[in-house]
């Protein structure tokens, strides 16, 4: 059973979307908050799987809340469902932690995969969303530098880019790859720091683009 918070100051569309998402025999929603600083108070108290969380509200926006909650727990994992596609609010939810990034108006069942899909590690961006993302990749970094980003990683370094690519944590790279968690850390380290990034959303996004597409 996948546990659910669901964050949003919209009390009918909550409400709404617990009922849909309830139907669901593999789905449980555990709570529900009206805004940020609710959401982090709650995923202390019920430590869910997946936070569904909209990106404005009051008195603490989405943004502030998933990077609190994604420094706090880290293996809790963060769905933004939002009614906004704006860039600014798709990179800052991204970098402060966000594994996806839907819309609102993204029908229930697709929601409910994406969810399924998250707490397998992997990243979920719209269908509106994902080419936003890899377009600011492109612009931000010349053709000629990515292949020589390529060249600068060995063999396994790229096996970790690619799972990491796929939204995979440290444990489940090193667990895929048969190594330890401090030597997946070690290599992260290096591949941060070749790629000019400062997280691993960055590399993941980076790494979706460019060894998965």
């Amino acid at each position: 059973m996948i546990r659910l918070l669901l964050a949003d100051d919209q009390p009918l569309f909550r409400q709404g979307l617990a009922a849909l998402l309830s139907l669901e025999e593999d789905l449980d929603v555990v709570g529900e908050a009206n805004h940020g600083q609710e959401a982090i108070a709650l995923t202390e108290r019920l430590q869910p799987d997946i936070i569904l969380m909209d990106v404005r509200m009051p008195l603490c926006d989405g943004v502030q809340a998933t990077q609190e909650i994604h420094t706090r727990y880290p293996w809790i994992r963060i769905l933004v469902l939002t009614t906004f596609d704006d860039d600014e609010y798709i990179f800052q939810s991204l970098q402060a932690g966000a594994l996806g990034y839907l819309l609102k108006s993204t029908p229930a069942p697709e929601v409910a995969a994406a969810i399924r899909s998250l707490h397998q590690g992997y990243s979920q961006l719209g269908p509106t969303i994902a080419p936003k993302v890899f377009s600011q990749l492109n612009n931000t970094q010349p053709e000629r530098e990515k292949t020589e980003d390529l060249a600068q990683f060995n063999q396994r370094e790229l096996e970790i880019l690619k799972l990491l690519g796929q939204g995979k944590s440290n444990r489940e790279i090193a667990t895929a790859l048969n190594l330890t968690e401090g030597t997946i850390k070690n290599h992260m380290t290096n591949i941060f720091c070749q790629l000019d990034v400062r997280d691993r959303t960055q590399a993941a996004l980076w790494a979706h683009q460019y060894l998965l597409i």
